[in-house]
Formats: structure tokens, C-alpha cells, sequence
């Protein structure tokens, strides 16, 4: 492309770049992001709520509590105003929420503030887009 044509379409000029749609589908299995802390969360409170499923295309998690990377996400505090902003969310969008103390046996979980700290990774996000940290 000639320097006339660059100044006549000035998308193509310096520093522009062309993105090219590309379909690369690997298959490769995701890896979600855990709490590693090690942290007991045992006796900390989360938020119960009627099955719902991950909205990560083709996962067939589906969660009874609120969760992050299908990790139960805990507060140490039942009347944490995070906790209960999370669960006034999930009241508005139907999923019938519960403050419940945490067990080890209601599956893996991690702090609100560690999942904060990580950059708040989500294995879905409705649209069908992923995003696994």
C-alpha cells in the first residue's frame, strides 16, 4: 500500500493494526483459579441458594450456594454488608438466598476478600463468555 493510499484511509496508517478473527478452539482443559491460602473457613458464613447453573458454555456445575470458579465464597461476618449485598443480588435475580454457616462438607471455598485480592475470577459470566483465571 502505497503512503497516498495510507493518508486516504487513515486506518491503515502507522500504528494500526489489523485484528484478524481467527476460530483456534483448543482442546485443552480449563484451569480455575483456587484459594490457596489454606486457610480454615470453617464456621464462616456463606450464602445457600436454590441450584444454579454455571453459566460457563458446556459446564455442567450447577451451585447451591454463591461461588466464584465454583468456590463457595465465605464472610466471616453473617451481617458483612458484602455478604449481604450478594445476597439482595441474588434475591433480585430468583435464586432464593439463605445466610448458612459454612461447612467443608457444602464443597470448596474461599474468603470474599482473597477472591477480591485475585482479581475476582469467575469461571462464566452470562453471555457465554469465559473467563478462567
Amino acid at each position: 500500500m502505497s503512503d497516498q493510499d495510507r493518508r486516504l484511509d487513515p486506518g491503515t496508517g502507522p500504528g494500526v493494526g489489523v485484528i484478524e478473527a481467527t476460530d483456534q478452539s483448543v482442546d485443552v482443559e480449563e484451569n480455575l483459579w483456587t484459594d490457596d491460602s489454606g486457610e480454615d473457613l470453617q464456621g464462616w458464613y456463606c450464602i445457600a441458594t436454590d441450584p444454579w447453573p454455571c453459566p460457563a458454555e458446556g459446564c455442567g456445575f450447577v451451585a447451591k450456594h454463591i461461588t466464584a470458579a465454583h468456590l463457595v465464597i465465605c464472610w466471616p461476618e453473617m451481617d458483612d454488608p458484602n455478604l449481604l449485598t450478594h445476597a439482595q443480588i441474588a434475591k433480585e435475580v430468583g435464586r432464593n438466598p439463605r445466610v448458612v454457616e459454612y461447612q467443608t462438607g457444602m464443597g470448596p471455598a474461599c474468603s470474599y476478600y482473597q477472591w477480591i485480592a485475585a482479581g475476582r475470577p469467575v469461571h462464566g459470566i452470562r453471555g457465554g463468555e469465559t473467563k478462567a483465571s
